[in-house]
């Protein structure tokens, strides 16, 4: 609630209140001096008495109990018992008419809408008398003044409360709607928190997944290609061979520390910083089979084109994997890398004659290593999509397939 409805109840409660008093004690301060110009000089012991009586009976039922609910049985007793002493009041003296006029604000208080009606109808009838000149009416034009008073303080009295009750409606309907809104608010708040948070998940975990394929594409096969460097060496009787595979173990071990903090900093590799696709293909290729002894070809289809970074670090990675899955474990003889370019997407191929192996099982093993599970979430990242076909004793082929312009 704001600060002006605020004020504009509390002084409503007031009225409500202490409204009675000053009400009775104007009427009575009229009354008096102007007894004999209305022949109510007889009356006025007993209009003292009876206002006595109105001041108590609203201390006792309204005032004294102002923080209970008010439209309760001795609430409604109340509202009823004092419309009709204001009438008797008003009878006897037409000032009283001032103390009548609290039925027409403060009757919604203890009554519901249809008695609500009857105390307005006759506190209309109370107010018609006085301003008629006083009840009972003396004469046939002093009862035509009263009965269209009457009809004129009925008509308003009626036109005002409906108005007024249509606005009460209305504000109810308002503040439900606010309320629904407030609720929907704090809904839409906690859905947005559920939203935050999910999408907080989702990016630490497609983080930890792009990491994890960065270390096994460059650290793991890095250390790989060092251990079996090393191993060369050892195993070479030649120094001037060993001295050669010692070299090419320490420029593994460095061009592997700048691909991890390259992956670190999630940037592309290395090779495609000063080389475009194809040629940072054919360097990979080319050092791997240098590495390796098992020879292997690069064949390009299309015309080649500028592509977008995500899908070209995704083509060198899946080559970088496919050969040395194929080094671990194919014992191919020959190699084939086609790498193809259409309209709107680049296609990968790498083909090996080595032994194969069995696809299904391999899926089902959960150990079976992260490489071609690896190469599918980088090709999902990418936009595309990774099939590999193999069989024991069929050599494997791996299949690329990623846009070649982003999404975004």
């Amino acid at each position: 609630m704001n600060d002006l409805s605020a004020r504009i109840e509390r002084r409503w409660s007031v009225l409500l209140r202490y409204g009675a008093y000053p009400l009775l004690a104007l009427s009575l301060a009229l009354a008096v001096p102007l007894a004999q110009a209305v022949g109510t000089v007889d009356r006025l012991p007993l209009l003292a008495v009876l206002t006595v009586v109105a001041a108590l009976a609203h201390w006792w039922c309204v005032s004294r109990r102002w923080q209970e609910p008010l439209d309760d049985w001795l609430g409604r007793t109340y509202v009823v018992a004092r419309t009709g002493l204001a009438f008797v009041l008003s009878w006897l003296n037409p000032f009283f008419s001032i103390y009548a006029s609290i039925g027409y604000y403060d009757a919604p208080v203890y009554l519901r809408k249809r008695a609500t009606w009857a105390v307005l109808l006759v506190t209309a009838a109370t107010m018609a008398g006085a301003q008629s000149g006083g009840l009972p009416p003396r004469s046939a034009g002093q009862a035509a003044a009263f009965a269209g008073l009457f009809v004129l303080n009925a008509g308003l009295v009626l036109l005002f409360t409906a108005i007024s009750h249509n606005e009460a409606e209305l504000a109810e309907e308002r503040s439900t709607t606010i309320a629904a809104l407030q609720e929907a608010l704090r809904e839409n708040a906690a859905l947005q928190e559920s939203l935050t948070a999910r999408a907080r998940e989702a990016g630490i975990h497609e983080e930890r997944e792009r990491l994890a394929a960065e270390i096994h594409d460059t650290i793991a096969q890095g250390l790989a290609g060092i251990v079996t460097q090393l191993q060369a060496a050892e195993d070479s009787p030649d120094d001037a061979a060993a001295a050669a595979h010692r070299k090419r173990a320490a420029e593994l071990a460095r061009t592997s520390l700048d691909e991890a903090r390259r992956s670190v900093q999630a940037l592309s590799p290395a090779a495609l910083d000063h080389l475009d696709l194809v040629d940072a293909v054919r360097l990979r290729t080319g050092e791997w089979a240098a590495e390796t002894g098992v020879g292997a070809e690069v064949v390009v289809t299309g015309t080649p084109a500028p592509v977008d970074p995500a899908a070209e670090a995704a083509v060198l990675r899946v080559v970088q994997e496919s050969l040395t899955n194929v080094a671990r474990h194919a014992a191919a003889k020959r190699v084939g890398v086609t790498l193809s370019y259409a309209d709107s997407e680049v296609m990968l191929d790498v083909r090996d004659d080595g032994r194969g192996f069995d696809a299904d099982a391999q899926r089902r093993d959960a150990d079976s290593g992260y490489g071609i599970v690896g190469m599918r979430r980088r090709a999902e990242r990418a936009g595309g999509t990774l099939v590999v076909e193999t069989e024991p004793g069929g050599g494997t082929a791996v299949s690329l397939r990623v846009p070649s312009v982003s999404d975004d």
